[in-house]
């Protein structure tokens, strides 16, 4: 469904009686990064950032009162430099991490020791996998095999017999071509709900755009405040759909000229 159809789609589905009460208490908006708003690379450090992408998410931000926030993998200083100089809402580091509206920055409990342990065991592993390239987050330790896709498996059952061995305050978290080892008393679905229960986005309903199928979490969220999933590419299954990061982009212009001014 091109950007023009789908904003089309769900400007008619916000004049049903469904989705009349949406309309009128605002909408809010969940966006991932990698995979959404960036095409991905093959490694975190080479993803290109469009040039009209950060201003194009102020216009966006503005249109809805400050209530959009991302959704990330990355770290909040990583997403700050990607999109320099606007520093938006987020849940970064998978739900480890999250920054409210005001900019404070909150941590779900780590447990430091574990998570140590789970380094030394990792740097351990990759003596196997010399091809794997590893990315210390500090409060999460991920594994990318882009460019070795068939590692998938073996580094999945490996990770997670590691995890059964160092116990249940650590999780393994799938992601596109990456597995990660992370804390997991944070997530995205638990993050977002905090989102909604704080301004600007209480009381609004939420639209979740991602990629991936960690988002399918934050989709029963968003779907539990009677809101919106709209899935790009093939990895996750809704109703709305757009094709790649540059749909998104399109159909996120689409978005702000609706609402500009409304504050909705």
């Amino acid at each position: 469904m091109s950007p023009t159809i789908l904003e089309s789609a769900l400007a008619r589905a916000m004049t049903r009686p469904a989705f009349a009460a949406g309309a009128q208490r605002g909408w809010s908006l969940f966006l991932h990064v990698d995979g959404t708003l960036l095409d991905f690379a093959d490694s975190p450090g080479g993803v290109e950032v469009p040039a009209g992408l950060a201003p194009l998410l102020r216009r966006v931000s503005e249109s809805l009162n400050c209530a959009v926030a991302l959704i990330s993998g990355r770290s909040v200083p990583d997403l700050d430099q990607l999109l320099s100089p606007l520093r938006l809402p987020c849940a970064a580091l998978h739900g480890v991490e999250r920054r409210d509206a005001g900019g404070q920055i909150s941590r779900c409990p780590v447990d430091y020791v574990g998570l140590d342990r789970a380094r030394r065991a990792v740097h351990e592993l990759l003596e196997e996998y010399p091809e794997v390239e590893l990315e210390d987050k500090r409060l999460a330790i991920a594994l990318h095999f882009r460019r070795k896709p068939h590692l998938g498996s073996p580094l999945r059952r490996s990770l997670h017999a590691l995890i059964r061995v160092l116990g249940p305050t650590l999780t393994v978290q799938d992601g596109t071509y990456v597995l990660e080892v992370k804390p997991s008393a944070g997530n995205i679905s638990t993050a977002l709900e905090a989102f909604m229960a704080e301004p600007p986005f209480a009381g609004r309903r939420p639209i979740c755009v991602g990629d991936r199928l960690a988002d399918s979490h934050a989709f029963r969220a968003v779907h539990r405040h009677g809101g919106l999933a709209i899935a790009v590419g093939m990895p996750v299954h809704s109703p709305w759909q757009l094709p790649d990061p540059h749909a998104v982009q399109g159909w996120l212009e689409g978005f702000a000229a609706l609402h500009r001014g409304t504050g909705h």
